[in-house]
């Protein structure tokens, strides 16, 4: 609204800056915090989150929400906690200090399980992609799980071995992380039940570049394939050395190792006999999901990978539980958050006790000309 000037200049000046305090007092910030691998073997999917969480505060402020009666600007605090579970604990505790409202991420279940105490009894809501189930089991009420468990991803992965590939004999190797040995454990679980011997089981590490004599100990052991219980990384290079020793068998893994960067690293040796999951339906299948791809595609030039879209979800559905409670204190829109039924590009936001989805899709995918393609959904 335009000043009217009046005589008195001093006066005037005193009038339009008790006006921008005003205006300055009706709009409230809220710090959205992110804790992911920006750096190192991971950034590629660490990035994929930030550029998720990302674009969904840049449509929220130019939707301009108003929240207790304030109009509501989000920012976005990100920080690199490098995969790594001590850099994770200075990041969240950074994260806390700055009084952010929600915290996305950790990607790593490695970090998510140290930080999640901390971030809970600092009364901050937590939205995680991280699968190892223990995070979710600790009674947190400030952590949800806005994406597949391990569970349920592993568990899948087992079957679908059994019953689609028809193995009978399969080795198992993890790189000893939280993420890795938890999928593979819960791998291991189902491939039992559904009748699959497990002839070896390995381990490495997340650094890991060399896997010749973990892979000529299970080429003796006349295994059908392995399951990788780890990150792409690693999984690129793992593929690549069996083609090199002559193992053409298959390659499963998790929701960790199912994007293009795959290929990127395991060049032509991620082929069709590579198998692995994701959580939440195809992009490619749905309207909703193509114009996210199409929007992704043109702010940040390049595809998203496997949990911006969860994330972008993420944000809109703690906005939502905001506005609903009508405070951006987590304290008060958490239980809202709790209780949420939302549809997102990602899949439908309903959580059970535990802050788990109650209905997370699983799609399998393999490797065609290096990017990974999806299974008819008939296979499961």
């Amino acid at each position: 609204m335009k000043q009217r000037w009046i005589a008195n200049g001093l006066a005037a000046l005193a009038c339009g800056m008790m006006s921008m305090g005003a205006l300055a007092a009706g709009e409230q910030v809220v710090m959205v915090g992110l804790t992911g691998p920006l750096t190192g073997s991971q950034a590629a999917t660490g990035k994929d989150d930030e550029n998720g969480v990302r674009l969904a505060i840049e449509r929220l402020n130019a939707k301009g929400l108003v929240i207790g009666g304030q109009k509501t600007r989000f920012e976005l605090m990100s920080m690199d906690d490098a995969g790594d579970p001590r850099t994770g604990m200075a990041v969240a505790q950074s994260l806390v200090d700055a009084k952010v409202k929600v915290i996305f991420g950790p990607f790593n279940s490695g970090v998510a399980i140290p930080i999640s105490s901390l971030v809970n009894n600092a009364g901050v809501v937590m939205a995680t992609v991280a699968s190892n189930p223990s995070i979710t089991q600790r009674g947190y009420p400030f952590v949800f799980r806005i994406s597949a468990s391990d569970t349920q991803l592993g568990s899948r992965m087992g079957a679908f071995a059994a019953k689609n590939l028809s193995l009978k004999r399969i080795a198992v190797v993890d790189d000893r992380t939280a993420y890795g040995q938890g999928l593979a454990d819960q791998f291991i679980n189902a491939a039992k039940e559904n009748g699959i011997e497990i002839v070896a089981r390995e381990y490495t590490s997340d650094k890991a570049t060399d896997f010749n004599a973990i892979l000529t100990h299970i080429k003796g052991s006349n295994a059908q394939g392995i399951f990788y219980g780890g990150y792409y990384a690693q999984a690129g290079a793992l593929r690549m050395q069996m083609k090199r020793l002559g193992m053409t068998g298959y390659l499963l893994g998790g929701d960790a190792m199912c994007n293009e960067e795959l290929a990127k690293v395991g060049g032509s040796s991620v082929d069709a006999s590579v198998y692995c999951p994701q959580g939440g339906p195809v992009l490619s299948q749905t309207p909703a999901g193509r114009q996210f791809a199409a929007d992704y595609a043109k702010r940040f030039n390049t595809s998203p990978l496997t949990y911006s879209a969860a994330l972008y979800d993420g944000v809109n559905i703690v906005a939502q539980a905001m506005v609903k409670a009508d405070s951006i204190d987590p304290a008060k829109y958490r239980p809202v958050l709790q209780d949420i039924k939302a549809d997102g590009i990602s899949g439908h936001y309903q959580f059970n006790q535990d802050r788990d989805l109650t209905d997370s899709p699983i799609t399998i995918y393999t490797y065609r000309n290096g990017a990974p393609s999806p299974l008819d959904p008939a296979a499961k």
